[in-house]
């Protein structure tokens, strides 16, 4: 049986890469990590280049040593701009989650999520067709 999709997080939060891996791999998902949008931006595209592209990718909208969400998503829509991307925070009032729309994203994960918000949210983004 194949998993039911291809899943990029990227967080530089441990404790919320463990939380994801876990539900996502429950969820029958297969999932890649990375800590800042460089490491994102790098595995995303080796993967596409390899022929195994993420279905959808989450990235955080902050990350204090590296390239966050919003840095990160620009430079995802040059490479792939199909991309199916999720801005995830705990910032709900921030623009880039209050309008992630404008921002290049497809969808909003506010933080900290629960599994049937995770499994619904992933659930729409991978039945939206590809730009």
């Amino acid at each position: 049986m194949s998993a039911r999709g291809k899943v990029l997080v990227m967080d530089d939060e441990q404790i919320i890469l463990d939380m994801t891996r876990e539900v996502l791999k429950f969820l029958d998902y297969d999932v890649m990590f990375a800590k800042d949008g460089l490491a994102a931006i790098d595995l995303y595209s080796r993967e596409k280049a390899a022929g195994a592209p993420f279905d959808v990718v989450i990235l955080d909208l902050s990350v204090p040593s590296g390239l966050g969400g919003k840095e990160t998503i620009v430079q995802l829509r040059k490479i792939d701009p199909g991309v199916k991307a999720v801005i995830s925070s705990g910032y709900s009032e921030d623009p880039a989650v209050r309008d992630f729309s404008n921002h290049g994203f497809d969808e909003k994960l506010t933080k900290p999520y629960k599994i049937h918000d995770l499994k619904n949210m992933l659930e729409q983004i991978m039945n939206k067709p590809r730009a």
